[in-house]
């Protein structure tokens, strides 16, 4: 039991959404279990696509915001001078920056506050900014100044989804999960690029403040679904997960799941032996372990570094993609804004079979790393072709633009998932939940500064010409891959001792 003198505020515990008052058919036992973790997956499913898309207007607009080769007169001051593509990396960094940042707090508040409530405030304030970047056509603003002070609340704002809807996920899915479920559920961001890039490309023709409008709209109207209907963990509405839901080890770490139960540690220093839950449902008794202490873990410091120039090339293509295409000729054809931002969804598209594609083959052959440097190896020539041979034809543009995602993603989305949880689970640790919590917080972190370095690169590089672009990215994916390769030698040499791959072991002799 707690002392007395020690004890400290819990949070409140989350109430039931408004809409089970409105609609009481929603509440059990009118609603399984299984009907509850099917809405709260399709929730979150939505909530952070709906992020992505408020996210991808940026990099829809940059060829119309930028100079352009062939009209000197036309963009949008100050982005539209010889050092426009210097500003526009600028303001990817702003906002990549406040995101990352960002992340680590949005972790401390979402554990003290109903996650429900904390998610609603973080998509409308994204969709606030979204808009307010939007105003500044037909107020006629110039100010760099103003756009870079609406990118950084903006990635303010936008950090606070992932630890929010993961931790949730956390709640309701607690049992381990696999490789391939993870990379099904982690396709919402390529979903949500996707459907950003659609909207914010069809309204250009009528000026590129429709282009943040629309995206700032539809977040907001998703967040009042959230707030209805989201299910924070079962308990709220009296529900109880499987006991070998309950017992199992937390596996669900990606950006935010991370981030949030981090700060269980906090929360839980003034307990003595008994074991306590948190609001979001976390259970650990266990000492936490140590920042320095979880970069000495096997594999964390690899996969921490590999994510870091995996998610570089990553955002690279996010941000600059439309703006590419819209400046290569394509079959001898210049493409226009509209056409750029809707082609440029190829990407995300092979990225969504890439994320289910790398998770389902590290399932098969239980070999993170080895499917991760796979990937990450035939990437590289991916992105020479697309390079040399992509401008030749609109079909080698579409399906070698499509094969870069699939292969660039791959490795991106599985890191962010299957492996941070590997690591964070691993025998060494005992399960440790805040090793987990620590370990993600590391390769999630270290990720996101990479993330913002690339765009900010791509900006400055561009102007010497897109080999230089290309070449950055190409070099990024040889050191990801070269990250690994102790790591690879691990796994093969285990599977080995395992009596598994002996053809590896023949072929080697």
């Amino acid at each position: 039991m707690k002392d007395p003198k020690t004890l400290t505020l819990d949070p409140p515990p989350p109430q039931p959404p408004p809409a089970f008052s409105l609609f009481p058919t929603l509440n059990p036992p009118q609603k399984t279990l299984t009907f509850h973790k099917i809405s709260t997956l399709l929730i979150t499913f939505v909530a952070y696509a709906a992020f992505h898309a408020s996210r991808k207007p940026p990099s829809i607009v940059k060829s119309v915001l930028g100079p352009d080769p062939n009209s000197p007169q036309t963009g949008w001051p100050p982005f539209n001078s010889s050092r426009g593509p210097h500003r526009l990396g600028e303001l990817d960094l702003a906002f990549l920056s406040a995101y990352a940042i960002g992340m680590y707090f949005s972790g401390h508040v979402g554990d003290r506050i109903d996650l429900r409530v904390f998610l609603t405030v973080g998509m409308i304030g994204s969709g606030v900014f979204t808009v307010l970047f939007g105003l500044g056509f037909w107020l006629d603003v110039h100010s760099l100044s103003y756009f870079i002070m609406i990118q950084i609340c903006c990635g303010g704002f936008q950090s606070i989804g992932w630890p929010c809807v993961v931790a949730v996920m956390g709640n309701w899915f607690g049992k381990s999960k696999r490789g391939l479920i993870m990379g099904v559920w982690n396709s919402h961001t390529s979903v949500g690029n996707i459907i950003g890039s659609i909207i914010a490309s069809s309204v250009l023709g009528f000026g590129w403040g429709w282009a943040f409008l629309l995206p700032g709209i539809l977040i907001v109207i998703i967040s009042i679904i959230v707030f209805l209907f989201l299910v924070v963990n079962p308990e709220t509405i009296g529900l109880k997960l499987p006991s070998e839901e309950e017992e199992a080890e937390t596996e669900i770490s990606t950006e935010g799941m991370a981030l949030v139960n981090l700060q269980k540690v906090d929360s839980e220093e003034d307990d003595d032996d008994d074991d306590e839950s948190t609001s979001n449902g976390v259970v650990s008794s266990s000492p936490a372990i140590g920042f320095l202490e979880a970069w000495k873990l096997p594999g964390v410091a690899p996969f921490a570094f590999c994510l870091f120039f995996s998610k570089l090339v990553a955002y690279t293509f996010l941000y600059w993609l439309p703006f590419y295409i819209r400046n290569t000729a394509v079959a001898g054809e210049q493409l226009s804004h509209k056409t750029a931002g809707i082609l440029s969804t190829i990407f995300d598209i092979g990225g969504v079979l890439g994320g289910i594609l790398a998770g389902f083959i590290s399932d098969q052959i239980e070999a993170r790393a080895v499917t991760s440097i796979m990937f990450l190896t035939l990437s590289i020539p991916s992105l020479i072709f697309y390079r040399l041979y992509g401008s030749i034809s609109m079909f080698n543009n579409i399906s070698l633009m499509f094969l870069s995602g699939l292969l660039v993603n791959g490795p991106y989305a599985l890191i962010t998932t299957a492996v941070a949880a590997d690591l964070g689970t691993q025998t060494s640790i005992n399960g440790n939940s805040r090793a987990l919590a620590t370990v993600s917080a590391i390769i999630d972190g270290t990720g996101s500064i990479g993330a913002a370095l690339g765009p900010l690169l791509a900006g400055y590089i561009s102007t010497r010409g897109w080999n230089s672009v290309f070449f950055m990215l190409i070099l990024s994916l040889c050191i990801a891959g070269l990250l690994l390769i102790r790591v690879v030698r691990s796994e093969i040499k285990g599977k080995v001792n395992e009596g598994k791959w002996l053809w590896f072991s023949a072929i080697a002799c």
